[in-house]
């Protein structure tokens, strides 16, 4: 093992250095598989740590009807196989397996999985953002069993039921019209008097007969015994609590980055988000992040996909460099 000096961090080369990735990508959204595509057409073989979902919240969407080149739109799912069988076309490879610790105070940087440990010279990180909660009582004790955080996944359980969607942007909007598929009714509850989604889905959600809003509110309780049966309310303005009987409860509320396992390595800011600056590096030389782990502002899928295209050119540019 040869020791080098690089900055602030040492370098160690391996004697075998073939077991060494040239590139590491850390999730499978969007960004993730942009990120792989780029990097295979620079012939990088670059590693894919897939984590949970392939296709990342994308995966989860119903229809992606703002995806460019698709004007009929296109399910997340069969959207991410798509991602993933270019990006193979190219070279990249796919570990399906989760990441449970690394290492970035030495080249090359150490990833560790449930079943293997990784070397990489340079490292995307682009593990997305999981759901936020509603963090009330009966939440996690009825998840499953009528509390849901996707649409697509759980809808079909509601036939001829009625449900309530917790939010008030695009993603609530468009979980509550593809629910309306399956439900008797759709009421949703927002904690404001008016929405933050587009005017197109606002548009569609107020003309479907099966949706109805209940404005200025918040959930306080999810009742019920085996399955939900009923929430319990409470009017912001007011204070006034009011019980609504119902079958299902659907939350949208925006989400957190899946960012705990970097927090000793790199800067975040006070919600969790990796800083980067505007050519997708953090503060540790060859290690890069795209897409909704370093993204608060746009969360959408052509946004996180140019962010991968981009960390895997830099990541190129830093390997290339010799850095």
């Amino acid at each position: 093992m040869v020791e080098l000096k690089l900055g602030n961090l040492k370098k160690k080369v391996p004697k075998d250095v073939s077991k060494v990735e040239e590139i590491i990508i850390l999730g499978a959204g969007p960004a993730g598989l942009s990120a792989a595509l780029y990097a295979a057409r620079a012939e990088l073989s670059p590693l894919v740590i897939t984590g949970m979902e392939l296709g990342g919240q994308a995966s989860l969407t119903n229809t992606i009807e703002n995806y460019p080149g698709f004007p009929d739109g296109v399910g997340g799912s069969q959207l991410g196989e798509l991602f993933q069988k270019q990006a193979e076309r190219f070279g990249a490879k796919f570990e399906f397996d989760v990441v449970t610790e690394v290492d970035f105070n030495e080249v090359p940087f150490k990833i560790k999985t449930f079943s293997k440990e990784f070397l990489a010279k340079s490292v995307i990180i682009s593990t997305g953002a999981s759901p936020n909660l509603l963090n009330v009582k009966g939440e996690k004790e009825l998840t499953g069993k009528g509390v849901s955080y996707c649409g697509t996944c759980d809808g079909w359980f509601f036939k001829d039921k009625k449900i309530v969607v917790v939010g008030g942007g695009d993603s609530a909007l468009e979980e509550s019209l593809f629910l309306t598929r399956f439900a008797s009714s759709v009421t949703i509850i927002h904690r404001r008097d008016q929405l933050r989604a587009g005017k197109i889905l606002q548009t569609r959600a107020f003309n479907n007969p099966k949706i109805s809003f209940i404005w200025d509110s918040i959930i306080k309780e999810i009742q019920g015994d085996q399955a939900v049966k009923k929430v319990q309310l409470e009017n912001v303005k007011t204070g006034a609590h009011s019980i609504l009987e119902t079958d299902g409860v659907f939350v949208f509320i925006g989400h957190t980055p899946n960012t705990n396992l970097f927090k000793s390595f790199l800067d975040m800011d006070q919600n969790g988000f990796i800083i980067t600056n505007q050519y997708v590096k953090t503060n540790i030389p060859g290690v890069f992040a795209a897409g909704e782990v370093m993204d608060s502002h746009f969360k959408q899928v052509v946004t996180s996909a140019g962010m991968g295209a981009a960390a895997a050119i830099e990541a190129t540019k830093y390997l290339e460099s010799g850095d």
